[in-house]
């Protein structure tokens, strides 16, 4: 698991912990989980709600650590400044992905869905929660197997990512077509410079 800081943040905003899971198996009772946390009431339900409270992301739609860290610095400042579009800076994460203002799509598109197999798992917190604490509860909830975020480029599906932000007709990613590792990178460039400038052109 990685972990970073943010600085001039709120403190319950501050250390961002992150994951990779290949070969998920239980991608339909995570999305179970969430969705039924979301409205479970009493004291169970705000003990599920502790247990499942993450960014679970589709890992095949972000192209780069570049890419999630930029959405996740979007999705903090959109927190500390009372300026979420969602319910909870984790969603957000998801919404600040997703090309589009569309929130429904977003998390449809870049969360967990019964098909996925690849997770990033981000859990954004204050720092008295440790590195050790957050990786248990993240093993706790996913069954996989836990990478470096290093090998994220193995699981990235450049065509879906392409679809999403509608880069197939882009002239400069057409012109490296045959040189997949020019063209993976200049379409690494533009989805994180989407998401660096959403709030911006909101």
């Amino acid at each position: 698991m990685e972990s970073f800081t943010l600085a001039h943040v709120p403190q319950d905003l501050s250390v961002v912990y992150t994951a990779l899971y290949t070969s998920v198996t239980n991608s339909v009772e995570i999305r179970r989980r969430i969705v039924a946390a979301a409205t479970a009431e009493g004291e169970a339900g705000d003990k599920e709600r502790e247990a499942v409270d993450f960014a679970f992301v589709d890992a095949r739609l972000v192209t780069s650590r570049s890419h999630l860290r930029t959405a996740i610095h979007q999705a903090v400042l959109a927190a500390a400044r009372g300026a979420l579009r969602t319910k909870t800076v984790h969603s957000e994460i998801l919404f600040m992905l997703n090309p589009t203002n569309n929130i429904s799509e977003a998390i449809r598109r870049y969360g967990v869905s019964d098909g996925s197999t690849s997770l990033l798992v981000v859990r954004i917190c204050a720092p008295q929660v440790g590195e050790e604490q957050a990786l248990a509860a993240a093993d706790a909830v996913v069954q996989g197997e836990r990478r470096p975020v290093d090998e994220l480029p193995n699981v990235v599906d450049w065509a879906a990512v392409k679809k999403y932000h509608k880069l197939n007709g882009e002239a400069a990613v057409q012109k490296l077509k045959g040189d997949t590792p020019a063209e993976c990178l200049l379409v690494d460039n533009i989805v994180t410079s989407t998401v660096a400038a959403k709030t911006v052109l909101a």
